[in-house]
């Protein structure tokens, strides 16, 4: 408790919706970076994106259960508030951190009404049932509560940045900024599931994107892609014992399956001891 005051004095924690409305209403340039904790470098870019741009920047740290379509992923999922807000007091000039509970997000019994469209049903939305209608309902509720100018995501929950862009933009007059990807060393990008990994499996994750980039590049290559990344799916699984949900290459512009190397990005969702990672360049 006594160390929870202690950052509650540095950084204006801001435990429930009252204050909140109460502390930041006297702004109108507010930068928002959304996390489900986890804190690693990856966030810090986008608090310090936000920053640069905006007057005052909030973080919030919210476990949205219901965009989880996997129980057990949930349960695990890893959250240490002690350890985040730790982080987070090392950032400078961190204006606001908002910690709401369950029921300050939902409020009310009603079931929300958002649905993925069909075409739309893709990629992480074809292997997680509701979980992307669990993110934008979350999305919709978080900005209607803070109402920032700007909200700051990483590239590498691409799918995720596409679906919050397009409703966000189009229902608040609030912009969508897409931030670069972060990397350790060894080109394996930060995530807040990587902390459930020993030191061997992060070996294999890193030489998995080692791969992942050695890929791209030979997709040049190969006038059949389709045939070439169904064959490199089989080897990669066979060669670091992964289970692969998809290998894609898609238009960066509207997350269609393309034959074109030039405007695309390669997908991939693989399970590494019953972790689900993701990624794409």
């Amino acid at each position: 408790m006594f160390y929870l005051l202690i950052i509650l004095i540095q950084m204006k924690i801001l435990l429930n919706n009252n204050t909140l409305i109460r502390k930041i209403r006297p702004f109108n340039d507010i930068g928002f970076v959304p996390t489900m904790g986890g804190i690693h470098e990856g966030h810090i870019s986008l608090i310090k994106k936000s920053q640069k741009i905006c007057k005052k920047t909030i973080v919030s740290i919210f476990v949205n259960p219901k965009q989880f379509n996997n129980k057990k992923d949930l349960k695990t999922y890893p959250t240490n508030i002690k350890k985040d807000l730790s982080v987070l007091k090392r950032v400078k000039k961190i204006d606001f951190v908002y910690l709401p509970k369950f029921k300050d997000i939902y409020n009310n019994k009603a079931k929300s009404n958002i649905k993925i469209a069909a075409k739309d049903k893709v990629l992480c939305a074809k292997y997680r049932k509701s979980h992307f209608e669990g993110v934008l309902d979350v999305m919709d509720k978080l900005t209607n509560l803070i109402k920032p100018k700007k909200i700051f995501m990483g590239k590498k929950d691409f799918q995720q940045l596409f679906l919050v862009k397009n409703f966000i933009e189009k229902k608040f007059k609030t912009k969508i900024i897409g931030c670069k990807t972060i990397r350790d060393k060894k080109k394996l990008a930060l995530s807040s599931r990587n902390y459930l990994f020993n030191k061997d499996d992060l070996e294999v994750a890193r030489n998995i994107s080692k791969n992942f980039f050695l890929i791209k590049k030979k997709i040049k290559k190969h006038k059949n892609i389709k045939k070439f990344l169904l064959e490199t799916k089989n080897n990669m699984q066979k060669k670091f014992k992964v289970k692969i949900e998809y290998l894609e290459l898609r238009n960066e512009k509207t997350l269609n399956v393309t034959k074109k190397y030039r405007g695309s990005k390669l997908f991939v969702a693989y399970y590494l001891k019953n972790i689900r990672l993701i990624d794409n360049i």
